[in-house]
């Protein structure tokens, strides 16, 4: 028989490739029907799913907002789901800092009423699974001579939105610890690819230059990100999934620690557009310094490793997608 999973959020950027890259996999259609959710706001948008949702029997999309307590319910008691993987999430930085409210309803409260219907679920299903797709932000930040984050590394969040998803963290180890609901964490570095929303740093770079107009650069650029291909990170959260030990957290990192100022030089040279471009800007408030994801626990327990390349292949695949995008 097969299992009826909740994927949330999964019209946004991760999500939206986790859907188009495992779920319609032949090995994962054959047993896992898929309800997906999402509130299509700014960053969620139907297009980047409509494929898959068309030729996959397998998939069901509703349009909701895991905030909405009561669609929630009715949805979990239409479905009976068996597991649930919450992609949900608002996750810019700048936009926290303007408006901390939307992250703290959808990004806590969302998630707690999702841990409620779940806990409801597993009382009739011991097998069901919750799995939190979360950030290494959590951690907060890293100094040069730092070592890298591991699960260990104590909750020390710096923004907004950091704080929103240590909090949804904290109430998920809760309804494990208190309740027995198997729950499982995933923390990721900086993903890219395709399917994300422009604001983001790499597509916003690809975008400007391409348009020959300035590319925004925080401070003096300095700051460091662990950067990770999407799909590398979407095995990763599936491993954790399918494979991981209920109450803990798994680490997914890209081995790919670069400064801003030169993903955005790397960005320039090979869209052939001078460094004239580079603009540099008020730093953000609370800017984390560095991220480094240490996932040698991923390693071990799921033998995940992550296989995409930043500069051969994953940063070329990017440009070459938002250059076929938007160039004109």
């Amino acid at each position: 028989m097969k299992q009826t999973v909740l994927l949330t959020g999964c019209a946004g950027f991760i999500g939206s490739n986790f859907v188009n890259t495992i779920a319609i996999r032949e090995d994962v259609k054959s047993k896992y029907d898929f309800v997906i959710v999402d509130a299509l706001t700014y960053a969620g948008r139907l297009p980047n799913i409509q494929k898959s949702l068309d030729e996959n029997k397998n998939l069901t999309f509703v349009h909701a907002d895991i905030r909405d307590s009561h669609k929630m319910d009715e949805l979990f008691k239409k479905h009976q789901f068996t597991g649930v993987m919450n992609f949900a999430a608002e996750s810019h930085v700048d936009r926290s800092i303007e408006s901390p409210n939307i992250f703290v309803e959808t990004n806590v409260l969302g998630t707690l009423n999702l841990l409620k219907e779940s806990l409801a679920l597993f009382e009739k299903n011991p097998a069901f699974r919750y799995l939190q797709v979360s950030t290494d932000e959590v951690y907060g930040t890293l100094q040069m001579e730092d070592p890298a984050f591991t699960e260990q590394t104590p909750i020390a969040p710096n923004s907004p939105y950091s704080a929103s998803k240590a909090s949804a963290d904290l109430l998920v180890r809760s309804f494990f610890e208190t309740f027995k609901l198997p729950t499982i964490i995933t923390r990721c570095s900086n993903n890219y690819g395709p399917l994300q929303v422009e604001e983001k740093f790499i597509p916003l770079m690809i975008k400007r230059a391409l348009a020959n107009e300035k590319l925004p650069i925080y401070g003096t650029g300095m700051n460091i990100r662990d950067w990770i291909y999407v799909d590398d990170h979407n095995e990763g959260v599936w491993k954790a999934f399918t494979d991981g030990k209920a109450g803990e957290v798994y680490n997914f990192g890209g081995n790919s620690e670069r400064q801003n100022l030169d993903v955005a030089k790397m960005i320039l040279k090979h869209l052939g557009k001078p460094e004239s471009l580079l603009n540099f800007v008020q730093d953000r408030k609370g800017h984390d310094f560095r991220y480094a994801i240490n996932y040698s626990k991923a390693q071990k327990e799921l033998g995940w490793t992550p296989k995409v390349n930043f500069e051969e292949q994953g940063l070329l695949r990017t440009i070459e997608y938002y250059k076929n995008l938007w160039a004109k």
